[in-house]
């Protein structure tokens, strides 16, 4: 990498930035593109960019592509873009800002990938490596820049690094000490167009591993585990529905690991975790299998996993008002993660869904309702896709509202004391959103206005 000098970083979001300001410490020549033109950007970060001498390509394509030894993609910049295909064809090397820290910094990296509970595990085995006093930082897909920490991390670093496809997708060496695949479900088809292209993107994950490293893999899920074949590190399974030889399993209500030599080690109870639902006791038992492989110790990883509340937008409780609970899990940005949560939730559901289209199919999400979720309140570009489908399978409790806080007006009126007002919304935020965090808070800010 030290005879690359001209980086052209794509996309001035938090991780372009990031990447950007990582480049420039490295001593790099750097240049930069958004589509967004300079009027529409912060005028600090303009200013900030021309004191140190950065070239900027605001709302313009980037000339000169032969000029740069590589372009670094941020995670939401399609690769399709028309400068981007041109530089490949000129062999200016395509990657992105993951794997640009994994080349610059140090440090062990934990990668944890899947369609669903990514954010969960990855923040799980944070505080476990946290409790076990380990140099930790959670990174990546998260929300914190993985290059914002790569470059002041030492040798004994670890960096629990949450990974999507798209992330993913722009690596070459990237190489994780332990990585883990929770599932694969339909989803981003608007961008890999299909799951077998998505499969592979995930894959890549464990793909520069070698036999003294180890890949954490859903047993239960048949599109993660069969993908094993391609692997060349140890292959440390994790299942809730079988007994294992080897790896991490459910054995009468306890978790428990069988090691290598065969040894069985027992955990924690089931019932002694906070976080509800089938889909948490999954990313419990990856998070136990990483992290014991990783080599901390059995007591800290029960102890992290008693204690362990969830995190902010995946089945978050906001409030009970008039004996009406209501949950933000505006991380359900898929149909599977969806189903889920609504299966996790015990009593009668109102739900609100909608939002930005994914190419996604929702026969399976209105399937899930099992007469469990009692009205659905829509919003956002996917409203009538959504609407389409249920009343085709014969679910006609539907109501269309404009923007979030009606829909929450509309919930309350419809539930009754014992029910759930449940944000799950099975799709992205893009259209009416900037991410499911502003999404997800935006909810909340609602509930609260009941309250008053």
């Amino acid at each position: 990498m030290s005879q690359v000098k001209k980086y052209l970083v794509v996309g001035l979001g938090k991780s372009g930035v990031s990447a950007a300001e990582a480049l420039l410490r490295y001593g790099a020549e750097v240049a930069v593109y958004d589509k967004k033109t300079q009027e529409e950007m912060e005028v600090q970060l303009v200013n900030y960019l021309k004191t140190q001498n950065v070239r900027c390509y605001l709302g313009t394509d980037p000339l000169e592509l032969d000029s740069f030894n590589a372009i670094v993609v941020s995670p939401g910049v399609p690769l399709d873009l028309p400068f981007i295909q041109k530089a490949k064809t000129l062999g200016v090397e395509i990657i992105g800002e993951l794997e640009l820290a994994y080349r610059l910094g140090k440090g062990n990296y934990i990668a944890i990938t899947g369609t669903n509970g990514k954010t969960t595990t990855t923040t799980l085995v944070g505080e476990i490596f946290k409790n076990a006093r380990r140099k930790t930082a959670v990174v990546g897909n998260i929300g914190i820049a993985v290059t914002s920490t790569a470059l002041t991390a030492q040798e004994d670093s670890w960096l629990v690094t949450e990974c999507s496809s798209f992330q993913l997708e722009t690596t070459e060496r990237f190489h994780p000490v332990v990585c883990a695949l929770l599932n694969i479900t339909p989803d981003h088809l608007d961008r890999h167009k299909t799951l077998e292209n998505y499969a592979k993107v995930k894959a890549k994950i464990f793909r520069n591993q070698t036999e003294k490293d180890f890949f954490v893999v859903n047993y239960d899920d048949a599109a993660s585990y069969e993908l094993i074949e391609d692997c060349k590190s140890t292959v440390v399974p994790f299942s809730r529905k079988s007994t294992l030889d080897f790896g991490v399993f459910v054995k009468d209500g306890r978790i428990v690991i069988k090691d290598q030599d065969h040894e069985l080690i027992d955990i924690c109870g089931t019932e002694e975790l906070i976080i509800p639902g089938e889909h948490n006791l999954e990313n419990a038992l990856a998070a136990s299998g990483i992290s014991y492989f990783c080599g901390i110790a059995s007591e800290i990883i029960a102890k992290t996993l008693r204690e362990f509340q969830g995190v902010e937008h995946r089945l978050e409780f906001c409030s009970e008002i008039a004996g009406i609970r209501f949950v933000n899990d505006s991380k359900g940005t898929n149909p599977d993660a969806s189903i889920k949560a609504i299966e996790a939730i015990k009593g009668n559901i109102i739900l609100i869904a909608g939002g930005y289209d994914k190419n996604s199919k929702y026969e399976e999400f209105i399937r899930a309702f099992h007469g469990k979720v009692k009205a659905l309140v829509l919003l956002g570009a996917t409203a009538p896709k959504i609407r389409e489908t249920a009343e085709r399978l014969g679910y006609q409790t539907i109501f269309d509202e404009k923007d979030m806080g009606e829909c929450v007006k509309k919930s309350f009126s419809l539930a009754e004391p014992g029910d759930t007002v449940l944000l799950s919304p099975a799709c992205a935020s893009w259209d009416m959103y900037s991410s499911y965090e502003q999404r997800g808070r935006h909810f909340k800010s609602c509930v609260q206005e009941l309250e008053r």
